[in-house]
């Protein structure tokens, strides 16, 4: 029996025999279109290939793409574990044709990888053609042998499938698996298609015409092929089942969340462990891409499902952190053909159980105030959905995580309510997808880079260089020239400016006409386009005319340059300190290197300590002043990692890296051994030494988001001033302690305990004058009668809210019994405390006295117990009738 492992290594291995580039799997953030929240399918990384904006070396592709449908347009989270054949996350085998072969070989590929390669019986399988695609039909005809009644006509859109309202379209062929009578269900286009019986298990799309506005159709110059068969689905056939959660990897994922709960897997709990297993891959390879948990975007997503599954691991009765204990087991299965999740599997780990030590805080607490809101409503009645916003405002409990929670009760939501409660936070609660994220670059600079190449990059080596300007670009278009005064983008065959990349900001500096070098255009940022190939230079024409075809001189602005390099240096010293300090789970989650600062994001649970801090900043400065090489070579990315390369999560590499090494562990002899501190992939510039560096402090360390910490930092010069700026206020400081050194400390203490003693003594103080009713304490303390109750009333002033209750108490204690109300001149507003003896708070309220006493002073509120309340109000001149208002309350 074949296990999924080895479905998919055959349907890849098929391919790459008919001539298919292998290429591996995009990140599940898509990296060139804006619309999508997630991958969803294997066509996504190849957008621009069908669309003609961008080639690249070779016509045939296959690949085995991760896919997650967990928001935005394609949800599927709310079946998850409910129904056989839905996912959060899959995999989709496709193979792909740019132009080169079309439907007559890639029906025989298909027909021929299902029964020969895999073995599949051709007398269980029929397919679907649009219903005016005779071509197609004809070719199954021919190929497979099928009859008419096994080729199946479908009039309607599930079998022409479109990229948008416009662009390149074309018919589907479908082909689907009869998994026999024993299942209710029957063939597509028929009233009981959506039974389990008839499964569709491959989609050949094939991309002939374009759409227009008009609605109108052409067809393609090149026509492509675009196939998608679910690795889930075939696995599930060819081991003797419709289920794909009885296949054997998710159910090796199914057993390992049985044994960390000791529970059946096949028992009551069996829809538990299914979205156990189903959740854990799409949130350890979303981790793994560089998602975090967070309350927007992606990441507010991620956590809707790492809550779902947790909630689900809370109902097998686990009280402990589960998911995270069963990442080894998804690492066993599928790290061998996704070695991301080998690397990330420490952060995938941590992420996990910080989350669901987190939520699980709150879930008892939550699913209880789920029980009081059922409780008296009425068999199979909603739940309110005001209640349901209550879980969502106080506890987080996404609306889905409640609708699920309740779905087993055989109740709903009232959402009508909910969306009404929601105002505001509604687009936050539906993880609305806001289109943050990498833009998709724009047509003509592929068409730049089609027509000219890509630009050669002269900036390792050099900051000054000669070039000729292919293209320039103005307000979107291109045109052949910039005047003076006029700003644009300007593309040469090469250059030595920097593109903005890597969280390297791109170059400044200037262009010179070599014709007259008194034309001259100002370069205020460099940007990579056209897919990275193209280094865009975003200038402003100062004197002159730049004409399209014409050479300059380049030149780098050297100091900017130099201040840059030394900070994304100064980023991977950091790096690898702040892993020796807190451990291998530490991975880079997005930098900023300028030439003011630098800003470093990492994945990391909780805030440094300042030793901690103190340990970074004193080993990154170690390696600076090691003064070792920066050395760079250029290696594959699997040799990269296989000698320790750090690599960014998530980042798209290619065929080859730069892996850049500095620093010497100490006792390697400068790197005589081979043993290198930092070793990165990294495409950015950096300094020749790492003393060029000159001194690195640490400005500040903060949370990011969820589980990210950010760090900023200086180099050089603004570093130095830092330190120095740090001297002159610790001086400064000496000076009014006179003290110095390390008795600074003790010095500084031993005032903070002086002045709290002597704090401590003016307030007991001013008590002891207050109730001696000394001067500016509204005379002497005088007990009157109101209405039968001992009353005692005093203004005070230099007494703060907080000494009230003290003096309230002594009060009390003298009187015996009665009713104490005190109102205390804190710099022009009123506070005010009242106190009533334990014998009387069955007669007369302290809330009552206080607010009636607020109210008086133009103020509002006011609370606490029968016999100790407070209050505040603005006017403290209103104090005589405060104290009639305060009577009133005694006389009833």
């Amino acid at each position: 029996m074949p296990t999924l492992n080895d479905i998919r290594s055959t349907f890849l291995g098929y391919f790459e025999k008919q001539g298919h580039k292998v290429v591996p799997s995009s990140p599940l953030v898509p990296r060139n279109d804006p619309t999508l929240m997630f991958t969803n399918s294997g066509m996504v990384q190849f957008k621009n290939l069908f669309t003609g904006v961008e080639t690249r070396d070779y016509k045939r592709a296959t690949t085995a793409q991760k896919c997650v449908r967990a928001g935005g347009k394609h949800n599927d989270l709310d079946n998850v574990g409910y129904t056989a054949r839905h996912h959060t996350f899959f995999e989709m085998l496709g193979n792909f044709s740019f132009g080169d072969y079309f439907k007559q070989d890639a029906i025989p590929f298909a027909w021929e990888l299902i029964t020969r390669e895999l073995d599949i019986p051709k007398d269980r399988l029929l397919v679907t053609v649009y219903h005016t695609d005779d071509e197609a039909a004809e070719i199954w005809k021919k190929v497979a042998g099928l009859s008419d009644d096994r080729i199946i006509r479908i009039p309607t859109n599930d079998n022409f499938w479109m990229m948008g309202p416009t662009g390149p379209c074309g018919p589907c062929t479908e082909i689907f698996f009869d998994h026999g009578d024993k299942y209710w269900g029957g063939p597509p286009g028929s009233p009981e298609e959506d039974g389990d019986r008839f499964v569709e298990i491959w989609n050949l799309v094939f991309m002939q015409n374009e759409q227009f506005e008009d609605g109108s159709m052409r067809a393609l110059d090149a026509q492509s092929i675009d196939t998608g068969m679910g690795i889930e689905r075939v696995a599930a056939l060819l081991q003797g089942t419709n289920d794909n959660y009885a296949t054997d990897l998710i159910r090796a994922l199914i057993e390992a969340s049985a044994d960390e709960t000791s529970t059946d897997p096949d028992g009551p709990g069996k829809t538990h462990h299914r979205v156990i297993a189903d959740h854990l891959r799409s949130t350890s390879f979303l981790i793994a891409d560089g998602v975090m948990p967070s309350n927007d975007g992606r990441g507010y997503v991620l956590r809707r499902i790492m809550r779902r599954a947790m909630r689900h691991a809370h109902m097998l009765g686990a009280r402990d952190p589960v998911m995270y204990r069963l990442v080894p087991a998804l690492v066993r299965q599928m790290g061998a053909a996704y070695p991301e999740l080998v690397r990330a599997q420490a952060l995938i780990e941590e992420t996990l159980k910080l989350e669901e030590t987190r939520f699980k805080q709150t879930l008892d607490r939550g699913l209880k105030l789920l029980d009081d809101e059922l409780t008296g409503l009425g068999d199979g009645a909603k739940l309110p959905g005001e209640a349901a916003f209550k879980l969502y405002d106080t506890y987080g409990f996404p609306l889905d995580l409640t609708q699920d929670a309740l779905r087993e009760r055989g109740r709903e939501v009232e959402t009508a309510g909910f969306d009404a409660a929601m105002a505001e936070q509604k687009a936050k609660a539906r993880a609305a997808w806001s289109g943050s994220g990498e833009a998709a670059d724009l047509a003509i600079w592929f068409d730049i880079a089609e027509t000219h190449g890509a630009t050669d990059f002269l900036g390792y080596d050099t900051e000054t260089a000669e070039g000729q300007m292919l293209a320039l670009v103005r307000d979107g278009k291109a045109v052949e020239a910039l005047e003076a005064g006029e700003s644009g983008w300007i593309v040469l065959n090469q250059t030595p400016f920097y593109g903005e990349s890597g969280g390297q900001v791109g170059d400044t500096g200037w262009l010179r006409r070599l014709e007259n070098e008194g034309d001259v255009a100002e370069v205020t940022a460099t940007q990579k386009m056209g897919g990275g190939k193209v280094f865009a230079h975003q200038v402003t024409v100062t004197s002159g005319r730049f004409a399209r075809g014409e050479a300059v001189a380049l030149e780098v602005d050297h100091d900017r340059r130099s201040a840059i390099r030394a900070n994304h240096s100064a980023t991977h010293l950091l790096h690898e300190a702040l892993r020796r300090a807190l451990g291998d789970h530490v991975a880079q989650r997005g930098s900023l290197n300028a030439p003011d600062r630098l800003r470093f994001d990492f994945s990391h649970a909780k805030a440094l300590s300042p030793q901690e801090i103190a340990q970074v900043e004193r080993e990154v400065n170690a390696f600076i002043r090691q003064n070792s090489p920066v050395t760079t070579r250029i290696m594959t990315p699997d040799d990269a990692r296989a000698i320790g390369a750090q690599a960014l999560f998530g980042e798209k590499y290619g065929d080859e890296v730069r892996v850049v090494s500095m620093g010497a562990l100490p006792g390697s002899g400068k790197g005589a051994d081979g043993q290198t501190y930092s070793l990165e992939l990294c495409g950015g510039t950096h300094v020749a030494q790492t003393g060029d560096i000159g001194t690195f402090a640490l400005t500040s360390e903060t949370a990011s988001s969820a589980g990210v910490r950010r760090i900023e930092a200086l180099t050089g010069e603004a570093a130095m001033s830092e330190l120095r700026g740090r001297d002159l206020v610790l001086g400064e400081v000496e000076g009014l302690v006179k003290s110095r050194g390390a008795d600074v400390v003790a010095r500084v203490a031993a005032l903070l305990d002086e002045r709290k003693a002597l704090s401590n003594e003016v307030a007991q103080l001013r008590r002891e004058l207050a109730m001696a009713g000394g001067a500016g304490q509204g005379g002497g303390v005088d007990v009157r009668d109101v209405a039968g109750v001992r009353f005692v009333a005093q203004v005070l002033s230099g007494v703060s809210g907080k000494d009230l209750p003290p003096l309230i108490d002594e009060h009390k204690g003298r009187l015996g019994t009665g009713v104490v109300l005190l109102i205390a001149d804190a710099d022009g507003k009123a506070a005010v405390a009242a106190g009533v003896t334990e014998d009387l708070t069955g007669k007369v309220s302290a809330v009552d006295v206080v607010k009636a006493a607020v109210g008086a002073l133009g103020g509002k509120g006011g609370g606490g117990r029968p016999d100790l309340a407070q209050g505040g109000a603005k006017d403290i001149s209103r104090s005589d009738e405060a104290i009639r208002a305060a009577e009133a309350v005694l006389e009833g």
